[in-house]
């Protein structure tokens, strides 16, 4: 299985960590989600393009970025923790 590891901004709570994985989980081809918190670093394993994975992350309201070596990429964040609708809040 091939793994991409992700920086995903605009996480800072459990809540976050629930809808990152909401969003990813059920995308065709996904193995596994392990997300760090602390970091913001989310690892996703199975045969999936990284650009639905950037894809989805934003439909959610996280932007993110690939980290190790794949071309690095990123998408503009449209909602998400800190916004109006935010738990945290």
């Amino acid at each position: 299985m091939n793994g991409t590891e992700l920086q995903v901004e605009g996480m800072s709570c459990g809540s976050c960590v629930k809808h990152v994985n909401a969003a990813l989980l059920p995308l065709a081809g996904v193995g596994e989600v392990t997300v760090d918190l602390a970091s913001g670093r989310v690892k996703v394993t199975g045969d999936i393009d990284s650009d639905v994975l950037l894809s989805a992350l934003n439909e959610a309201g996280y932007p993110a970025s690939v980290l190790k070596g794949e071309r690095p990429q990123s998408v503009e964040k449209k909602s998400g923790c800190g916004g109006s609708s935010c738990c945290c809040h």
